[in-house]
């Protein structure tokens, strides 16, 4: 998994993960699958999300729905 791809920063979204460079939460694209859409849907919908960012993400959820440990990191301004 593309573990650098999935962040958390307190200033965005309250900290919630998202795809780095994004505002788009690892919630939201979960939502978009539960209701139907496909991989190609949402990247058409979300321009600023990659296809390597929708599958991290992705990854990122099944992995916390599996009770894995798993790590993000926080996006600190450079």
């Amino acid at each position: 998994m593309e573990e650098h791809l999935i962040v958390s920063d307190p200033e965005i979204l309250n900290g919630k993960p998202i795809v780095k460079g994004t505002r788009i939460s690892v919630g939201l694209i979960i939502q978009c699958i539960a209701s139907g859409m496909t991989k190609e849907d949402i990247l058409r919908g979300y321009p600023t999300l990659t296809p390597e960012g929708l599958e991290a993400a992705l990854d990122f959820a099944a992995r916390q729905l599996q009770g894995e440990e798993v790590r993000f990191f926080e996006n600190r301004p450079s």
